[in-house]
């Protein structure tokens, strides 16, 4: 979100970040103007203008640019789905009217996009703001690999409700260590410390370009908690596949390759339309920012499941 000292105070930040929230989780819906903002509880008139300040896009924009971007992770994740299940799961009016904004924002219409070159593209880039000087570390697993003997669960996870902070570009802004700082601290002063801590991102950075990610760091939260000062989100319950891993950043990377590449297709089941999450054991960076102890968590459904 972009800096302005007239306007963005920590509660328009957090109201709007609701907005964001809500427009992320129901991208399949109609999310009129007046429903994000009265999420946000901004008049329409007045969150259109706070919402563009902040986030650097037009409300209208930023919706369609996000089911689009959620598109191309059903066409990687869903091959067999077809392009109109694919437009209605991501809130568009049937095929003609996706084919369309697709190619208007993509420059080829969906039925000749190259979903997995277009991924690697995301990928490339991402390792190469991530680990500049050293970008082997962070090669891709081929599907099948399995060398760091990987043990997935599948578990069933309770609602939760967590109190969170966002990174803006985590990428390549340097905003997550102070991010967590600040929750960590805000966590203390409340004796919220000891919860589940959470990282985790709505995005995924093989799709959506790194300046348009966010990583939120959150702390699971009783309902009676006073939670004054940070962002609020309630997760459902859910299934998740779940790995534990102690490590780099490199192992993280290898734990997803063997999840997304080896273990979904044969597992009967794909991901759910939840962030990815990072389940810290203790407190978020008690080793540092290098080495993290911690559960990578994939919510999952049946691949049965309707889009």
């Amino acid at each position: 979100m972009a800096d302005l000292p007239n306007l963005a105070n920590h509660d328009y930040v957090v109201r709007i970040n609701r907005a964001i929230d809500h427009i992320t989780r129901n991208v399949a819906n109609p999310l009129p103007l007046d429903e994000i903002a009265r999420a946000a509880a901004f008049s329409p008139f007045h969150f259109h203008r706070i919402f563009r300040a902040l986030v650097g896009e037009t409300v209208h924009a930023f919706v369609k640019r996000v089911r689009l971007e959620r598109a191309v992770t059903l066409m990687s994740q869903r091959p067999d789905a077809s392009l109109t299940d694919i437009a209605l799961a991501t809130g568009f009016a049937g095929s003609s009217d996706f084919s369309r904004s697709f190619r208007a924002h993509f420059g080829v219409p969906p039925s000749a996009f190259d979903v997995e070159a277009f991924r690697e593209a995301r990928r490339n880039e991402l390792v190469a703001k991530t680990v500049p000087d050293a970008p082997h570390r962070l090669e891709g697993l081929p599907p099948g690999a399995n060398p760091d003997n990987f043990v997935p669960r599948i578990l069933t996870l309770p609602l939760r409700r967590v109190a969170y902070a966002r990174a803006n570009e985590p990428y390549t802004s340097g905003s997550v260590v102070p991010t967590v700082q600040r929750m960590l601290a805000w966590a203390r002063e409340r004796g919220l410390a000891g919860g589940q801590w959470l990282g985790y991102m709505w995005e995924d950075p093989k799709v959506v370009a790194v300046e348009d990610c966010h990583y939120d760091i959150g702390v699971v939260v009783p309902d009676t908690a006073d939670t004054t000062g940070a962002n609020v989100t309630s997760f459902p319950e859910m299934t998740v596949v779940e790995l534990d891993m102690i490590g780099g950043i490199d192992l993280e990377m290898r734990a997803l390759d063997y999840l997304y590449r080896t273990w979904l297709p044969t597992s009967g089941y794909v991901p759910d339309h939840q962030p990815g999450f990072e389940a810290f054991i203790g407190e978020p960076f008690a080793h540092g920012t290098e080495h993290f102890e911690l559960r990578v968590q994939l919510a999952i459904v049946p691949a049965t499941t309707p889009l």
